[in-house]
């Protein structure tokens, strides 16, 4: 229970924003409240007249959903399928107009019976006075809100309109979805009605309190699946062979329910991460700021400078760990939690952990400072294990740009159904300090080979990927020394020829410049195959280097003749038998390493070269 019990506490911790808009974030609905889409806004009077109708339209430029409405709802309504059963004041226009189903006169009865109850509300009066007065679809009607059917009644898609009121000359004219003394009246006049039920020891709390049978749904909202539940006690398909009854197995009071569930929805809406109706979400119960596990601990900014250097990188980090530590202390609980939806009714919990602050941001610092490698022009990076999964599983695809929403891209994108399961192993990697997957590191390694499947972009960050996955890898799996620079003596033989990869490339890639060559040096064309032989396939791409050499200076055709007779005195310690088997997933740091320093030379040269 400690996931309810969490929630709980969060609710409690911001219990003085319930009800209360915010123009950024989801708003933490009132316990016996839910959260609908209106489609009508009422307004009228507070003596009942009618005075205006308006449609809610949502505006696409705004933060916030305007449609979103708090409405009071019952236990059962707030689970209602469709079985006859209407919320106490808002609600759709086929229970508000009188009409043969006798939805209308349950809701009529439900209304009176709150308006005339001690805990009332000008508000609520007013809204019954107003529909006892049968002049709403006139109304709407004339507003040009609805429309008749060919025998003059409501048609079928404007009976499902939702109707919110505002009541104006009552408490400063808030609306009836924002006014905290309506809340109130309501949560108070609900608990008197729960009286009547009969009570349990709450396994939350630890009181004995009316329980609840229905809990609510929609902790992560979803179109289609809004409806799934967490906790469901249906009997026949739950409990047959286990308990006779779904109290034999959990009695949860009301409130505590629909704190947790409240507070679980509005945590997961404002700092949760829907993958494939997955969520992701880390959160501290009294609200301070916690970094995602999904997302980095430095922060994103064109100011911050970039990490030229390992170490540069690691005092970054440690600045950033710092600064979280001292905005979120030490005796301050984090909470990390992923949700699924199973189904159109069923939601699961996939991964569940508590931990001390300090501990998450140690967890987190420690990943991203073994997952990391040098990313070209921005410096030494971790990737986010969204890229990650994307990079080793996705497809190069056209996708629109986030911020113009026209212009489209070529980017790397991974199905979501993949997405959300690899995501969630990575998280467990990430907050429970367990070593990278192998396969997930052999998907790299195999999309980083095949350099021709992507364009530049794509290719660079894929190799960037690959590189910090395998670094990761190899020194928390197999618990081997590796470094982000180039060590030109390391004795391993898939680095090695990473290496020679790099420099046969160069000196073909650098005859480009005095050309207008665009194709793909040889190497990058059999790397594919170099993987598989390399000997072999070095002896090619060196063959055919010969036209190449010709065309560089006499400097050039020295430094690069040196640098691969060196790299070949370095395999010639493995013979002929291992010197052509497949290569590993090291080839590729051994071979960006070389690539990097023999780019940086080459711009030094050409910078130095300019000086003089």
């Amino acid at each position: 229970m400690g996931l309810m019990q969490k929630a709980v506490e969060t609710y409690d911790c911001h219990a003085a924003l319930a009800g209360v808009p915010d123009a950024m974030r989801e708003t933490l609905t009132p316990i016996s409240h839910i959260i609908k889409e209106a489609k009508i806004e009422v307004t009228i009077d507070a003596n009942g007249n009618f005075v205006s109708a308006a449609a809610v339209v949502k505006d696409k430029k705004s933060e916030r959903d305007e449609s979103k409405t708090i409405i009071p709802a019952t236990e059962k309504s707030a689970n209602r399928t469709s079985a006859p059963c209407v919320h106490p004041l808002s609600d759709q226009l086929k229970h508000l107009i009188p009409s043969s189903t006798g939805h209308h006169d349950l809701y009529l009865k439900q209304l009176s019976d709150w308006a005339n109850s001690e805990y009332t509300h000008p508000k609520v009066k007013a809204v019954l006075k107003y529909i006892e007065s049968e002049s709403l679809f006139d109304d709407l009607e004339r507003c040009g809100l609805i429309t008749k059917d060919e025998d003059g009644n409501l048609n079928d898609k404007s009976a499902k309109y939702l109707v919110r009121w505002r009541v104006v000359g009552v408490n400063e004219n808030a609306p009836c979805w924002e006014d905290k003394s309506l809340f109130e009246a309501f949560i108070t006049y609900n608990e008197s009605l729960r009286k009547e039920s009969g009570s349990a020891l709450c396994m939350i709390t630890g009181e004995v309190l009316p329980i609840i049978e229905n809990h609510l749904g929609g902790i992560v909202s979803i179109p289609g699946k809004s409806m799934a539940k967490l906790i469901s006690t249906n009997v026949e398909q739950n409990y047959i062979g286990r308990f006779q009854t779904s109290s034999q197995a959990l009695t949860i009071s009301c409130v505590a329910s629909q704190k947790a569930h409240n507070a679980l929805r509005w945590v997961v809406a404002n700092q949760g991460v829907i993958i494939g109706g997955r969520a992701f979400v880390c959160w501290n119960p009294k609200g301070k700021t916690v970094q995602n596990a999904m997302h980095s601990l430095l922060s994103v900014n064109d100011s911050q400078e970039k990490a030229a250097t390992p170490s540069d990188y690691k005092k970054q980090l440690a600045d950033a760990v710092n600064g979280w530590k001292l905005n979120l202390p030490d005796n301050e609980d984090v909470i990390i939690a992923s949700f699924d939806i199973v189904n159109d009714g069923r939601l699961s919990v996939t991964y569940y952990n508590e931990l001390r602050a300090s501990d998450y941001i140690d967890r987190l610092a420690h990943w991203q400072q073994t997952c990391c490698w040098e990313n070209n022009q921005f410096g030494y990076q971790s990737p986010l294990i969204s890229q990650i999964v994307d990079c080793a599983y996705g497809v190069e695809c056209e996708v629109e740009d986030e911020k113009s929403g026209k212009d489209k891209k070529r980017k790397i994108v991974a199905d979501e159904k993949i997405k959300k399961n690899q995501m969630q192993r990575l998280l467990h990697c990430v907050v429970d300090k367990t070593p990278m997957p192998s396969d997930i590191v052999q998907a790299l390694a195999h999309r980083a080979s095949m350099p021709l499947a992507y364009n530049n972009i794509n290719r660079r960050k894929i190799l960037f990927t690959a590189c910090a996955a395998i670094y990761a890898y190899r020194i928390q799996a197999k618990k081997e020394e590796w470094t982000m620079s180039l060590d030109k003596e390391k004795k391993d033989r898939s680095y090695q020829f990473g290496r020679l990869l790099a420099v046969m490339e160069k000196v073909e890639s650098d005859t480009y410049t005095y050309t207008d060559e665009s194709r793909e040096p040889n190497a990058i064309r059999m790397q594919s195959v170099f993987c598989e032989k390399p000997f072999h396939t070095a002896n090619i791409i060196n063959g055919r280097l010969k036209p190449y050499f010709n065309k560089l200076s006499p400097s050039s055709r020295a430094y690069y003749r040196s640098l691969i007779g060196k790299i070949m005195e370095e395999l010639s310690n493995y013979d002929d038998a291992q010197l052509n088997r497949p290569l590993g997933d090291t080839y590729l740091m051994g071979y960006y390493l070389q690539r990097n320093e023999l780019y940086t030379s080459k711009s030094n040269e050409t910078k130095e070269e300019t000086e003089e």
